[in-house]
C-alpha cells in the first residue's frame, strides 16, 4: 500500500518547522561535514577527527555504512572490531557532534558496488526496486543496522537526530520510477527498527522526488534534502570556473518542492574524487579551494539553508579493496581535512570562519530569504555586483558577491542598507568597499551582540561573546579592503595606537572605518564592546570551542550560540576549552611556537593557564585578557631505512606451472547466470561473483588437451577501470594487458607457442578486480557488471574443451579474516595463504636485501615482507607514508607495467598503479601502525612485462610533525597468522 504523506513526528525531542530543527524546544543549525568510519580502520582516530570537525565550528557529522563491509556473506551481518559503530557514536558524543546517519542500503560513496555486496550480483531480481526478490535481500542488513542507529538516537541518549533512507534515489530505468512503493518499502524497514527521528532524504538533482510538500507525495520523508556538486569533478582544470556553474535557482525550487521543511543540502560539494590516471588531489583541493567556499557556500547560505553538510569533510582512504573502480586507494578528497588528518590547508580556516558566523547569528535562522532574480546591482546600483539579502524581524543579513561570480577582477561599490535608522549607504566616513575576484561576503545590518546593536557591518563577522556585561566581537576582512562598521549608542570609541582606523558618529551610533591589514586593531567601546578588527589571515588563529558544560554527552543541549565560550588565538589547533574557577585549561596541537590569547572568557583574577596538561606562564591585562606562548619542541626520531632493512620473499605466482595442483579450487560449473547484466557466451559461466568471489585479484586455470593447431587465444576479460590481466600457457609468459584508466573491459587476441598433439595444456589467467561498478539508477544493473573472464576462443577448438577453474580471496564469501572483513584481500597465493599477516612464517623464505626494488626479471608476482620496530615520541602525531619514486610519465610507451599491494599488519593500505597513476605515496594512520612496537609490512609486486620490474625506490616517509594533545592512540585489531583450513 502506498502510504500517504504524514508529517506528525513520532518524539518530541528533534522537531521541525519550515525554517530549523528544534533540538529539546531550541532551534538548531545543523552545520555538518561528511566522515565515514569504514574509510579510518582505527576506532582510537575517530575522536581526533571529531574535534577537527568540532573546532570548525560543525555541530554536526554525516556518515554512510558500507553493506558491503558488514554482511560480506549473506544473512551474516558482523560490526565488530573496526566496523563496529558504538565507539563511532561514543566519540560523536564526547565531542558534541550530532550525527546524520546515512546507512543505505545503497550509498554510492565512490564505494565498490556502491556499498552492495558482490553476492548481489547473482540476485536476479531489479536493484533498487521495488521487487521482492531486491526487497528481502536487504532485509537482514536493514533490521541489524537500523537497529544499532536506533540504539543510538537522541531519543535513548545518543548522538543521532536525522536518518536517511535510501541514498540520491533520483535516476530510475524502469516503469515505476520514482516509485513510493518501494520507497515507502525502506523507510518502513527503518521506522520498524525503531527510528524515530526525522527521516531526510537526498535527491541528486534535486527533483523534489518524496517531498512532504505541500501537496503532499505518498511515501514521503519528513525533511526533504537534495544534494549539489556545481564544479563537478574536472580536477585536470582546478582554475576554470564554466559560466552558469553558481546554482542560484535553489531558493526557487525549495519553495515549489518543500516549503514546509527547513531547506536542506545534504551533500554540497567540498572536495572531488579523482580518477585512476587524474592528475591527484592536490590539484582538487585546488578546484575546491577557499575562494570555492567563499562564493558557493554563501551562495547556498543566501537561501537560508539551515541544514547543510558538507562530502567529504574528512575523506580517509580506501583501504582493502572497499573503492570502486573509478577511484585509487586515496580518498583524500581535497576535503579541509586531508587524508593524514592534518588542517593545514587553508580551505580549512575558512570553513571555520563562515560555520562560526552562522553559529553565532541566531537570527539567521529565521531570516527569509529574498529572491534573487533581481540580485544584480540591487543594493549597491553596480550590475558587476549581486546582493541576495535575508531579512528578519530585526536582523538583516546580505551576501555580496560578482554579478559574474567567477571572474577575477576587483569591483568596488557602496552599499544602501536597510537599519533601524533607515536606508544608510555605506561607508558613511569616506572610501569604498572593493570585492575581490572569487570572493563572496557577509554584510549585517541590526546584529544582536548580546543586547548591543550592531547597526551594520560590511567586515565579516567571525564571532561574538557575552561574558557579564562586557561583549566582544570579532570581525575580519581581505587583504587592502576597506571596512566599515557602527554601534547602536555606543558611546565613546578609544583605537589606542591603532592606525588606519576612522572614528565617526552619526544619529547616535558610533561609526568605525578602518584599512584591512595584519597588524590587530582594537576598538573599545563605552558600552561595554571591544572589537577586534582582523585581516582574515590572522582570523585564521581564532577558535571557539564549546565548555564541557554547553555540550552535554547524551544530552545534547542547544548548540547554537553559547555565550560562555572563551574566544582563543591558538595557532595550529585547538581541541578542547575548559574554565575552572579560576584556572584555564587548553589541549590542542601545535605545528610551531604559537602565540596564546584569550580575548574573552578568562576568568577575572586567572591563577592558572595549562596547555596539553602543562602549565604555562601567561599575563593577564587590565581588560582580562590572557596572553602566553605555547612552546613547540622538536621531536627526535627516526624511520626504517626499506633499501637497507632487509627483506623475505616468495613466488605468489606458482599457480603457472603446469605441475601445479588446483584441485581444491571452485570448478567453474554453472551453465547459467542470474546476473542481470550480461548474458553468458561461454559454456559455463566464468563470473567471479557467481562463485563467492567479489573483490582483489582473480585467478583462472582452464585445463585442455592440444590437438596441435591451436595458435592463438582469444580472450574478453573485465575488471573496472584500470584493470589488467597477465596469461601464461604451461608456465611460460603469452602476455599482458597493461591497463589503462579508460577501459573497464579489454579483447585481444594472443599468439601462442607452438603446442604438441594429445598433451594437457593450462592456461593460467590472473586478473585485477579494481571493485564493482556503483548503481546510481534505480533498476540498472550497473553493479552487476561481472568481474573476471567474459569470453574466449581457443582457434580450431570448441569454447567446451576447455575446462576451468577459479579463484580469489580464499573461501569466498566464507572468508577467513573476520578482523579486516570480506574485501580487504584478494586471491594471490599469499594472501590466501594470509602471508600478509602478522606472525606469518617467513623463515624459509628467500632473503632479498632490497624487496621489491630487488624485483623479479620476468612476468609474475613476487611476494616481500618484513619486521620492524617504530619507537616514534610521545605527545606527538607523525603521519608515516610509503613512498614510490619514478612515477608515471606521460609517455607511457616508456613507463613499465607493474602494480603492487601495501599490507601494513595485514590491512591492506595501498594498490599502485605504476603505469597509471596518479597516486604514489600512500599513508597509513597510527592504530593501523603500532608506533610503539613490532611492525611487519608485505608488499606484493605484480610485472606484467616479459622483461620483469622492480621498485625503482620504496621509502616510508614521515609527514608534518604535529605536537598534540590527542593522547595515546589505541591500536585496531592485530589478529595475526596461524595455518588456515583448506589453503590452496
Amino acid at each position: 500500500m502506498i502510504k500517504p504523506y504524514k508529517r506528525a513526528p513520532l518524539q518530541d525531542i528533534v522537531t521541525w518547522d519550515e525554517h530549523s530543527l528544534f533540538v529539546r524546544g531550541e532551534r538548531v543549525l545543523f552545520y555538518s561535514g561528511e566522515f565515514h568510519p569504514f574509510r579510518l580502520p582505527v576506532p582510537g582516530l575517530w575522536l581526533d577527527v571529531f574535534q577537527k570537525i568540532k573546532a570548525l565550528g560543525y555541530n554536526g557529522v554525516s556518515f554512510y555504512v558500507d553493506w558491503a563491509l558488514v554482511e560480506g556473506k549473506q544473512g551474516e551481518f558482523n560490526a565488530s572490531g573496526v566496523f563496529a559503530f558504538e565507539p563511532f557514536f561514543q566519540a560523536a558524543s564526547t565531542a558534541g557532534i550530532y550525527l546524520l546517519a546515512r546507512p543505505g542500503p545503497y550509498i554510492n560513496a565512490e564505494a565498490s558496488g556502491g556499498g552492495f555486496p558482490g553476492w548481489l550480483q547473482r540476485n536476479p531480481a531489479l536493484l533498487r526496486t521495488r521487487q521482492p526478490g531486491y526487497e528481502h535481500a536487504t532485509d537482514n542488513y536493514v533490521s541489524h543496522i537500523g537497529a544499532i542507529v536506533a540504539a543510538a538516537q537522541i531519543t535513548n541518549g545518543g548522538p543521532v537526530i536525522l536518518v536517511q533512507p535510501e541514498n540520491e534515489y533520483s535516476q530510475g530505468v524502469v516503469p515505476e520510477f520514482p516509485d513510493p512503493v518501494y520507497f515507502g518499502y525502506v523507510e518502513d524497514q527503518y521506522r520498524n527498527a525503531g527510528i524515530v527521528v526525522p527521516l531526510i532524504s537526498n535527491d541528486a538533482y534535486p527533483h523534489g522526488y518524496f517531498a512532504p510538500g505541500p501537496p503532499a507525495q505518498p511515501s514521503a520523508v519528513d525533511i526533504y534534502g537534495h544534494d549539489g556538486y556545481p564544479l563537478g569533478f574536472d580536477c585536470a582544470n582546478p582554475y576554470t570556473w564554466p559560466a552558469n556553474a553558481l546554482p542560484t535557482y535553489y531558493l526557487t525550487l525549495h519553495r515549489q518542492q518543500s516549503p514546509s521543511t527547513p531547506y536542506s543540502i545534504v551533500e554540497f560539494q567540498g572536495g572531488s574524487f579523482d580518477p585512476w590516471g587524474g592528475l591527484g588531489f592536490a590539484q582538487c583541493t585546488e578546484l575546491l579551494s577557499p575562494e570555492f567556499e567563499r562564493v558557493f557556500y554563501k551562495n547556498d547560505f543566501s537561501f537560508g539553508v539551515t541544514i547543510f553538510n558538507i562530502y567529504m569533510t574528512y575523506g580517509g582512504t580506501n583501504w582493502g579493496n572497499l573503492g570502486h573502480p573509478g577511484g585509487y586507494t586515496s580518498y583524500d578528497y581535497g576535503a579541509v581535512i586531508d587524508e593524514m588528518r592534518t588542517v593545514t590547508r587553508e580551505k580549512y580556516s575558512e570553513a571555520k570562519l563562515e560555520a562560526n558566523f552562522l553559529q553565532a547569528s541566531p537570527a539567521y535562522l529565521t531570516a527569509i530569504a529574498q529572491n534573487n532574480t533581481h540580485a544584480n546591482g540591487s543594493y549597491t546600483s553596480n550590475s558587476a555586483i549581486a546582493t541576495t539579502a535575508l531579512l528578519g524581524n530585526v536582523t538583516n543579513f546580505f551576501v555580496v558577491r560578482h554579478a559574474a561570480y567567477n571572474t577575477l577582477d576587483t569591483t568596488t561599490y557602496n552599499i544602501t542598507l536597510p537599519t533601524s535608522q533607515g536606508n544608510i549607504t555605506i561607508p558613511q566616513l569616506g572610501g569604498s568597499l572593493s570585492l575581490h575576484g572569487r570572493d563572496s561576503k557577509f554584510h549585517v545590518t541590526d546584529y544582536d551582540i548580546g543586547g548591543i546593536n550592531l547597526l551594520y557591518s560590511t567586515a565579516e563577522v567571525f564571532t561574538w561573546k557575552r561574558y557579564g556585561n562586557e561583549r566582544v566581537l570579532v570581525v575580519y576582512g581581505g587583504p587592502g579592503e576597506e571596512h566599515e562598521l557602527a554601534i547602536s549608542n555606543g558611546g565613546h570609541a578609544w583605537a589606542g595606537r591603532a592606525s588606519g582606523v576612522l572614528i565617526g558618529n552619526k544619529q547616535g551610533a558610533t561609526i568605525i572605518n578602518y584599512q584591512v591589514s595584519s597588524q590587530q586593531k582594537l576598538v573599545q567601546l563605552g558600552c561595554g564592546v571591544t572589537i577586534y578588527l582582523l585581516d582574515r589571515n590572522s582570523a585564521y588563529n581564532y577558535w571557539v570551542i564549546d565548555l564541557p558544560n554547553d555540550s552535554i554527552s547524551g544530552n545534547y543541549t542547544n548548540q547554537t550560540h553559547f555565550t560562555s565560550a572563551p574566544i582563543v588565538k591558538a595557532g595550529y589547533l585547538l581541541r578542547t576549552v575548559e574554565v575552572s574557577g579560576s584556572s584555564i585549561h587548553l589541549t590542542g596541537d601545535l605545528n610551531a611556537t604559537s602565540d596564546v590569547e584569550i580575548i574573552g572568557g578568562a576568568p577575572s583574577h586567572t591563577t592558572q593557564l595549562t596547555f596539553n596538561g602543562k602549565s604555562i606562564p601567561f599575563k593577564q591585562s587590565r581588560n582580562g585578557v590572557v596572553t602566553a606562548t605555547a612552546s613547540y619542541t622538536n621531536a627526535t626520531f627516526a624511520v626504517p631505512n626499506l633499501s637497507s632493512i632487509g627483506w623475505k620473499v616468495i613466488d605468489s605466482l606458482p599457480e603457472v606451472q603446469s605441475a601445479y595442483d588446483d584441485s581444491l579450487w571452485t570448478t567453474a560449473s554453472l551453465t547459467y547466470s542470474n546476473n542481470t547484466a550480461r548474458n553468458l557466451t561461454t559454456p559455463r559461466s566464468l563470473y567471479a561473483s557467481d562463485y563467492g568471489y567479489n573483490t582483489g585479484n582473480l585467478l583462472y586455470r582452464g585445463h585442455f588437451t592440444a590437438i596441435g593447431n591451436e595458435t592463438s587465444l582469444y580472450l574478453s576479460t573485465q575488471g573496472g577501470s584500470a584493470y589488467a590481466h597477465s596469461i601464461w600457457l604451461n608456465g611460460s609468459f603469452v602476455g599482458s594487458f597493461y591497463g589503462a584508466d579508460k577501459y573497464s573491459h579489454w579483447n585481444q587476441t594472443y599468439t601462442l607457442p607452438n603446442l604438441s598433439a594429445g598433451k594437457n595444456y593450462v592456461i593460467t589467467i590472473l586478473l585485477d578486480n579494481m571493485g564493482l561498478d556503483e548503481n546510481g539508477q534505480a533498476g540498472s544493473s550497473q553493479m552487476k557488471n561481472p568481474r573476471g573472464v567474459l569470453d574466449y576462443s581457443l582457434s580450431g577448438r570448441n569454447k567446451g574443451d576447455i575446462s576451468w577453474k577459479l579463484t580469489g580471496n580464499l573461501h569466498g564469501e566464507n572468508f577467513v579474516d573476520k578482523t579486516r572483513g570480506p574485501l580487504n584481500e584478494g586471491g594471490l597465493f599469499a594472501e590466501r595463504q594470509g602471508y600478509h599477516l602478522p606472525g606469518a612464517p617467513t623463515a624459509n623464505w628467500s632473503s632479498s636485501a632490497l624487496g621489491p626494488m630487488d624485483g623479479l626479471t620476468t612476468a609474475g608476482v613476487m611476494f616481500y615482507s618484513t619486521t620492524f620496530n617504530l619507537s616514534m615520541p610521545q605527545g606527538y602525531d607523525i603521519p608515516l607514508s610509503f613512498s614510490f619514486s619514478n612515477t608515471t610519465t606521460t609517455n607511457q610507451s616508456s613507463v613499465p607495467s607493474y602494480r603492487c599491494q601495501i599490507y601494513v599488519n595485514g590491512y591492506q593500505f595501498g594498490k599502485y598503479v605504476h603505469n597509471i597513476g596518479p597516486q604514489d605515496a600512500f599513508p597509513v594512520p597510527e592504530g593501523i601502525w603500532n608506533y610503539h612496537g613490532s611492525n611487519y609490512v608485505a608488499v606484493s609486486l605484480w610485472s606484467l612485462e616479459a622483461a620483469g620490474a622492480k621498485v625503482g625506490n620504496l621509502s616510508l616517509v614521515a609527514g608534518s610533525v604535529i605536537q598534540s594533545g590527542y593522547g595515546p592512540v589505541s591500536l585496531s585489531p592485530m589478529t595475526g597468522w596461524s595455518p588456515r583450513a583448506g589453503a590452496y
